[in-house]
């Protein structure tokens, strides 16, 4: 790949989120409606794409959980199945019940689905009492410890001074700023804000590939390496080759977080990723080969 920039997802890459971010949305639901899916479905979400932003995937299981609960008779995976087919993430998940119930059982759904509850205990259970109170500025309802202190770290400290001794490293997540300010502070990784996107920065989220063509001209790199957990990773860098001819793009799959073993490697191949590694500890050897 000969590559002259990194950029990374932070995300199943740097940090797992099994036990914070993950849990989190399926307890949200679990304690806003009395039920909820398996903790594992929630993949299915995110390989249909546009659900980068975990407090939409939260939203999206919690309208699965009340159409069900209206007469939607699919199981998790056609329900995705038809989120992908109508081009993925929330809007095309409201297309899908809309067209699934009768006009009466989509209002009550709707009349029902409360994000704003769900935002608030999300981030109460992720967050914590007190991290929410001083990042939301909101007074917490619920005594959470915060999952935010199960995040594993992924990545070794000689993998970040390999990286950056011999690349600019940039990084594009999801997560808001404040959050990745928390990662990247706990994997010892200084990204100066120029060289990063979070929530907070584009409207349009990963698979839209302007945080990583911006990268790009930023670093004045010809040769862009995105690092990520999910397919609207190795899509993001797709589409930002398809956006800026002057430059390469190569989607390296991680798996580390929600895609696993052969099944997941199978998947990051089939959408375009230039190569898939078990872990970021094996991104330094990889592009000294390449």
């Amino acid at each position: 790949m000969n590559a002259d920039a990194v950029v990374l997802d932070i995300d199943g890459v740097l940090v797992d989120v099994a036990d914070s971010y993950r849990r989190a949305i399926i307890e949200s639901v679990s304690r806003v409606y009395g039920d909820t899916i398996p903790k594992e479905d929630i993949q299915a979400f995110k390989d249909a794409g546009g659900f980068n932003n975990d407090w939409e995937l939260t939203y999206a299981v919690a309208l699965y959980v009340l159409a069900s609960r209206a007469g939607l008779d699919r199981s998790i995976a056609e329900f995705t199945d038809r989120i992908a087919e109508a081009g993925g993430g929330l809007d095309a998940a409201e297309q899908v019940v809309a067209a699934a119930l009768s006009e009466d059982a989509v209002a009550r759904v709707f009349e029902k689905w409360d994000q704003e509850k769900l935002h608030a205990v999300f981030q109460q259970l992720y967050l914590g009492a007190e991290l929410y109170a001083e990042l939301e500025g909101a007074e917490p309802t619920l005594d959470a410890r915060g999952y935010i202190n199960d995040e594993p770290v992924l990545v070794e400290p000689e993998t970040i001074v390999e990286l950056t001794e011999a690349y600019p490293v940039g990084v594009v997540t999801g997560r808001p700023s404040e959050e990745a300010d928390i990662a990247l502070s706990r994997v010892e990784l200084d990204v100066a804000d120029e060289h990063r996107f979070t929530m907070d920065d584009w409207e349009q989220g990963k698979p839209h590939p302007h945080a990583l063509t911006t990268l790009a001209e930023r670093f004045d790199a010809e040769r862009i390496v995105f690092v990520g957990d999910t397919l609207d990773d190795v899509r993001t860098a797709t589409n930002a080759a398809d956006a800026d001819s002057s430059r390469d793009y190569f989607g390296v799959g991680v798996l580390t977080g929600g895609l696993t073993g052969e099944q997941g490697r199978r998947k990051y191949e089939e959408n375009g990723s230039e190569a898939v590694i078990d872990s970021i500890n094996d991104l330094p050897k990889l592009l000294a080969e390449n």
